[in-house]
């Protein structure tokens, strides 16, 4: 898929100030192979300055709500699985020459995220934000060229999954506006909860939008805040923001780096050998680009990075702690540690849980790939019983496919996962997977493992049953289409065909984590909303709120909000 794409220029009024330390005239090392790629035909250059003292220019501004689609995400024709999706993943980079390479790399690292969208903002040496931003992968968004657009050594960039705003190019953040002390750039993970009530008091007030993004109420709440300094306006700001929000902004001059105070979604500090320092949501990305890890933002904690180093101001008030515990379930990768635990180990302690919990007299243990493998691998550990990979998962499967005119039953899931007979045939077969949503895509996965041969299919699952929806920043589906929230553990396991059925018990999960299980948010798994949501989510026509990645289209599944 051609990625669409829209480069901006701010500039700003302010005066020059001393650069960072480490200035390089070396040419910075080619990422990409020759020859170059050709710039996507529907790209476009648009350039804006800060003069006006008062009104907010948002870079999307440039493409205004187009009813034809021509800058919209391509429709998903082809069946998608039921896991929830994180909305995105953000970077931040100050100190570096290379900064707008090292986002891109960072962002590659995070491209589990967010596959709808990316961007990078950049500073450039004469004070200028520039931005490139465009709908696909990382790798379809950026080229040689593109990189060699976006000089300067800090930056921000971003992935985007939506879960608030359409999924158009111009919802792709990272955001960029200029009002009348300058410019500023914003690229933010979570779901702001009370997004719709503080758009309409903006626009009560005579703000104008124009993206369907929370995160634009960010930038007019900074825009209108009378306080001093600058990160005073962002917790001016971010003391009327209620949910989830891990956000980095960058200045002329600034890199700004801020947490809710619940902590929901994670946001991490590293420094490179050079002492350029490096914000992300994990630290996968800071292992790709050889930073070292230093520490989590703390909640409630604005972190604002300049010419004379880190100044940390812990001004808004914190609450306790409500981290994402779905972080260590499914989101994040292993290799990453995410609110100080290693998410391998989270997840290899899940599987042998499941395995003393819930035993069951078996030839094989197989994972659903890939968020299954390591709780698998724990369980099979634990129960002395060889894990191997039954179902081999397909990486190359695009957007879009043709499906022959003859209907082929469970052709989605069929694309994205291959039964091995080899590892099934007659064989009693434990499957591991990470949760269930809706149940459809086990059904389908049952189903296809008993068409390989498996004598028995025992589900396990290494997280507990699902049974409200998201409002921090998950994507997940109405409460009613829930299949925890509607049977028992034994209605699904006949509804999913499998033979057996169990959950990781949430108080073992809860007596695992010890000390910090106060420290995580459940409501996914108990409906008790650290904050409270002022909307909910329901099953209506219309919407693009579920990406489901194996099951389903989002032409017959639909969610949205109501009061």
């Amino acid at each position: 898929m051609a990625a669409t794409t829209t480069t901006t220029t701010f500039s700003s009024s302010l005066s020059l100030i001393p650069k960072p330390n480490n200035p390089s005239t070396t040419k910075p090392l080619p990422l990409f192979p020759k020859p170059f790629l050709k710039p996507s035909p529907l790209s476009l250059v648009s350039s804006s300055s800060s003069s006006s003292p008062l009104l907010v220019h948002v870079v999307s501004q440039y493409f205004s709500s187009d009813p034809s689609g021509e800058h919209s995400l391509p429709s998903l024709d082809h069946e998608e699985d039921e896991k929830p999706r994180e909305e995105c993943g953000v970077v931040g980079i100050f100190g570096d020459p290379e900064a707008s390479r090292l986002c891109y790399l960072a962002l590659h690292a995070l491209q589990h995220r967010g596959q709808e969208g990316a961007g990078i903002v950049t500073v450039s040496n004469e004070k200028v934000l520039q931005t490139i931003t465009g709908v696909g992968l990382v790798s379809e968004v950026f080229n040689e060229s593109k990189l060699d657009q976006l000089p300067g050594e800090f930056a921000i960039g971003h992935v985007r999954y939506s879960t608030a705003g359409a999924s158009m190019l111009k919802n792709v953040q990272p955001f960029v506006a200029g009002y009348r002390f300058g410019s500023i750039g914003v690229a933010h993970n979570g779901n702001l909860v009370n997004y719709k009530q503080l758009r309409a008091m903006l626009e009560e007030n005579g703000s104008i939008f124009n993206t369907s993004s929370d995160t634009e109420v960010v930038l007019h709440l900074i825009a209108i805040s009378k306080a001093r300094p600058f990160f005073m306006r962002i917790i001016d700001a971010c003391e009327k923001l209620q949910g989830a929000y891990s956000m980095v902004f960058v200045t002329e001059d600034k890199l700004v780096a801020v947490r809710d105070p619940h902590g929901f979604r994670p946001l991490v500090m590293g420094r490179r050998s050079n002492g350029a320092v490096v914000f992300a949501s994990e630290t996968c990305a800071l292992d790709l680009i050889e930073a070292t890890y230093e520490r989590e933002v703390y909640p409630g904690e604005v972190l604002v990075v300049d010419k004379d180093g880190v100044k940390s101001q812990c001004l808004m008030p914190r609450n306790e702690p409500k981290q994402c515990i779905f972080e260590h379930i499914y989101f994040s990768l292993p290799n990453s540690i995410v609110f100080g635990r290693s998410v391998y180990e989270s997840r290899h302690v899940f599987g042998e849980i499941l395995a003393t919990e819930s035993p069951v007299e078996c030839d094989v243990v197989i994972a659903v790939p890939d968020s299954g493998v390591v709780a698998a691998l724990g369980y099979a550990a634990k129960s002395g019983v060889a894990f191997q990979q039954g179902l081999i998962r397909s990486h190359y499967v695009g957007r879009t496919f043709i499906e022959p005119s003859q209907k082929i039953r469970d052709f989605g899931v069929k694309l994205k996962l291959s039964p091995v007979r080899g590892v099934l045939e007659g064989k009693r077969v434990v499957v591991v997977d990470d949760s269930i949503v809706r149940g459809t895509t086990s059904s389908k996965i049952v189903r296809l493992l008993r068409e390989a041969g498996a004598k028995e299919v025992h589900m396990r699952i290494a997280s507990p049953p699902i049974v409200a929806s998201c409002y921090y920043g998950v994507d997940t589906p109405s409460s009613e289409e829930l299949i925890s929230n509607r049977m028992s553990v034994q209605e699904i396991s006949d509804f999913i065909g499998s033979d057996s059925l169990a959950f990781l018990s949430f108080d073992t999960l809860k007596k695992h984590l010890g000390e910090d299980s106060k420290s995580f948010c459940y409501a996914c798994f108990t409906g008790d909303y650290p904050v409270k949501p002022q909307e909910v989510k329901v099953k209506r026509g219309g919407g693009d709120f579920i990406d489901d990645g194996l099951v389903g289209s989002f032409d017959n599944i639909e969610a949205g909000w109501v009061r």
